[in-house]
C-alpha cells in the first residue's frame, strides 16, 4: 500500500480568496440594503416603464377621465412593481431568513447534546474509574495462565471503550482538555500517513497533496484523530475500493464567503480537504452528518460519534468544517484552521517511565466513596501511606493533624464544603512547599473556571488508569 501513496508539493497562491470556493448567486438582504442605490435604480426604472406603458395605452384608447388614468396607473404599478419586488427583494430575504433559522435550530440542537454530555461526564467518569481501577488490581494479582484473566481483560477493554465514548461526547461538545501548540499542519499529515494507509486498506488509493509549510495552533493528537475519523468514514463509503485524497492549502476567507456559506470569519486559514470517491450523501444526510449518534451504517457497525467528534475538535480549535457531497459523486470535507506566524514545535514521542511506588504519605480528598477507597487501595498496594478525607473541610482538618507527615495532596476538584483549589490555597499558606495533584471528571470549561488548569498546577483527568495514576503521583513527588 505504501507504494500507492503519493505525496507532492504544490505551489500556493497566497492571494487565494473565497472566490475559489463554492458560491451562491442569489441576492441576500445584505446585498440589497448595503447598496441602496441598486434598489433605487430598480424602482426608478420600474416607474419609468410603467409611465411608458401608460402613455402607449392612452394613445391607443379614446380619451379617459383623470380618475380612470389614475386607476390604470395604480393597476399597472401593482402588477409590475409587486412581482419585481417579490423576486428581487422579498423572496431572497425570506430564503435567507429560512436558511438562518435552520442553521440556528441545528446549532441549538447540537449545543443541547453538548450540554448533556458535559453534565453526565463527571458521574460517568467516577463509575468508570472504579471499574477500571479494581479491574486492573485484580489483573495484577492474577497469574499469566489464570483462566479468569481473559474475563478481566474483557471487563477492562469494555470500560476503556466506555471511556472513549465519554471522551468522544466531550470532544463533540468542545469540553475536553486539549494541549494546543504551534505545529506544522503538513507535518501532522505526513506523520499520520502510514497509519491512514493501513486504516483504509490496500483497495483504496491514498494520495496526499501538500501545499507549502503552514503553522497552526493545535493539539497535534486531536488533529490526528480528526484525520483518522475522516479516513474511517471515507473507507466505509467505498466498500469496493476507490480513491482518498488529503490536500492542504492556504486560503483567505473574506466577508463574502461568510455571507454566502453562513460560517467562517475573515482571515487566513490552513485548509485540509479530504475527498473520497465513495457513494456520497443526499441532502438529508448532509444536514445531519455531524449530529451525535446519527449514522447510516447497520446496527452494531458504528456509534455515530466519529464525525461529531471531528466537528467538536475543529470547533475547539477555533476552526470551521463543511461537507460537500452528492449521491454517487463522492464526498469532500473541508476544514479551516487559523494560521499563525509563530515557529512550530517538533512533534515528539514521549517514552513512559516504568512503574514505581514509594513510601511517602499522601492525603487523598475525594467525596465519591468508591473512588476514594479505590485510590487508597492502589496507593497502599505500591507502598505509600494514605490519609483519606471525604470533603474539602475534612481535608484541611486532616492536614492540620498530620502536616509534618504529608508529602502530597491528591485532591478532587469539586467537593462539598470546600473545593480542591480552595483547600490547596489554604494548605499552601501553612506549608508553602506542599505538592498537589488534582483529579476530576468534569469538562474543561468548568475546570478552567475553577483555576486548576493554570500553569504550574498538576492535573489528571478521570477515568484514570492505575498505571497512569501511579506515574503521575511519582512524577509530582520527584519534582
Amino acid at each position: 500500500m505504501e507504494g500507492k501513496t503519493k505525496t507532492k508539493a504544490q505551489p500556493v497562491n497566497k492571494q487565494t480568496t473565497a472566490s475559489r470556493i463554492e458560491k451562491q448567486s442569489y441576492i441576500t438582504p445584505g446585498n440589497i440594503f448595503t447598496y441602496p442605490r441598486r434598489l433605487a435604480i430598480i424602482l426608478m426604472v420600474t416607474i419609468f416603464l410603467i409611465e411608458a406603458v401608460v402613455m402607449c395605452i392612452l394613445r391607443i384608447l379614446p380619451p379617459l377621465p383623470i380618475a380612470a388614468e389614475a386607476i390604470l396607473d395604480s393597476f399597472l404599478l401593482v402588477i409590475i412593481v409587486y412581482p419585481l419586488l417579490h423576486f428581487l427583494v422579498f423572496k431572497p430575504y425570506i430564503t435567507e431568513r429560512q436558511k438562518l433559522e435552520q442553521q440556528l435550530l441545528h446549532s441549538q440542537r447540537l449545543e443541547a447534546v453538548g450540554q448533556l454530555a458535559g453534565g453526565i461526564a463527571h458521574d460517568f467518569n467516577n463509575i468508570l474509574t472504579t471499574i477500571m481501577g479494581y479491574g486492573s488490581l485484580i489483573k495484577m494479582e492474577m497469574k499469566e495462565n489464570d483462566h479468569l484473566r481473559n474475563h478481566v481483560e474483557q471487563i477492562l477493554s469494555s470500560a476503556e471503550m466506555a471511556s472513549t465514548l465519554t471522551q468522544n461526547l466531550l470532544a463533540f461538545s468542545r469540553k475536553q482538555i486539549i494541549n494546543p501548540q504551534p505545529v506544522k499542519l503538513n507535518e501532522i499529515i505526513t506523520k499520520t500517513e502510514k497509519i491512514l494507509s493501513r486504516l483504509v486498506g490496500e483497495d483504496i488509493e491514498l494520495k496526499t497533496i501538500l501545499a507549502e509549510d503552514m503553522t497552526i495552533i493545535a493539539d497535534s493528537g486531536q488533529i490526528e484523530q480528526v484525520l483518522m475519523n475522516l479516513a474511517t468514514n471515507a473507507r466505509d463509503s467505498m466498500p469496493r475500493g476507490g480513491a482518498l485524497t488529503f490536500e492542504t492549502d492556504i486560503v483567505e476567507l473574506d466577508k463574502k464567503f461568510q455571507e454566502t456559506h453562513g460560517f467562517g470569519r475573515p482571515g487566513v486559514y490552513g485548509m485540509i480537504s479530504v475527498t473520497d470517491s465513495g457513494i456520497g450523501m443526499d441532502k438529508n444526510t448532509r444536514e445531519r452528518v455531524f449530529e451525535p449518534f446519527f449514522t447510516t451504517k447497520e446496527i452494531g457497525k458504528g456509534t455515530g460519534l466519529g464525525l461529531s467528534m471531528v466537528y467538536g475538535i475543529v470547533k475547539q480549535h477555533n476552526g470551521f468544517i463543511n461537507v460537500y457531497s452528492e449521491p454517487s459523486k463522492g464526498t469532500t470535507f473541508k476544514i479551516y484552521l487559523p494560521l499563525i506566524e509563530a515557529e512550530a514545535k517538533e512533534i515528539s514521542i514521549t517514552k513512559l517511565p516504568s512503574l514505581q511506588g514509594g513510601t511517602e504519605t499522601i492525603l487523598v480528598a475525594e467525596d465519591d466513596e468508591s473512588v476514594r477507597k479505590l485510590t487508597r487501595d492502589i496507593l497502599e498496594k505500591f507502598g505509600y501511606r494514605v490519609i483519606v478525607a471525604e470533603d474539602g473541610e475534612d481535608a484541611v482538618n486532616k492536614f492540620m493533624e498530620n502536616k509534618n507527615k504529608i508529602n502530597l495532596l491528591l485532591l478532587d476538584v469539586i467537593m462539598p464544603k470546600r473545593e480542591g483549589k480552595e483547600v490547596y490555597e489554604e494548605i499552601k499558606g501553612i506549608k508553602p512547599d506542599v505538592k498537589a495533584l488534582f483529579l476530576s471528571g468534569y469538562s474543561e470549561d468548568l475546570l478552567q473556571k475553577k483555576g486548576v488548569l493554570e500553569k504550574g498546577l498538576h492535573f489528571i483527568f478521570k477515568p484514570v488508569a492505575v498505571n497512569d495514576l501511579l506515574r503521575k503521583v511519582r512524577e509530582v513527588l520527584d519534582k
